[in-house]
């Protein structure tokens, strides 16, 4: 059995924005998410359940207005469903044992780190420094970022 899982009493701590991105589908406004700049080493974990979900190696600046990385930390803890809602038809980026709604995936990330855009929004993310991920009990992840 994972030791993730969806937190009931940390999902009633969520402020509004993460309550409402991560609980009802919402989107932080472009250029306001606490992580977009964030140029630490280290993971991004779900804020419900604590899944590892993306490492710092794959973060990249998109311009876009919100985090952006090449791929999942570990592709199993990331879900994709088809999101037709506003008119749009895109792919939904959701954690596997929360099932947090993180944001969407797109195709054109850079080519030459496998051409995808995963556009996550940092109120759906905790950040782990590399310093703090033993403690935290994410010491097996330190291997898989460029410490």
């Amino acid at each position: 059995m994972s030791k993730y899982f969806k937190d009931l009493k940390r999902v009633d701590q969520l402020n509004e924005i993460e309550h409402w991105v991560t609980q009802e589908n919402g989107t932080e406004r472009p250029g306001t998410g606490t992580y977009l700049n964030n140029k630490e080493m280290g993971i991004y974990v779900d804020i419900v359940s604590g899944e590892p979900l993306f490492s710092s190696d794959d973060k990249f600046e998109s311009g876009c207005g919100w985090p952006s990385f090449t791929k999942p930390l570990i592709s199993a803890h990331v879900t994709e469903l088809q999101d037709s809602s506003h008119g749009m038809s895109r792919t939904e980026v959701r954690s596997k044992f929360a099932d947090s709604h993180l944001g969407h995936v797109f195709p054109d990330g850079p080519r030459d780190r496998g051409g995808l855009r995963y556009c996550i929004n940092s109120a759906s993310l905790r950040f782990i420094p590399v310093d703090e991920m033993e403690a935290e009990g994410y010491g097996e992840y330190i291997s898989k970022i460029g410490v």
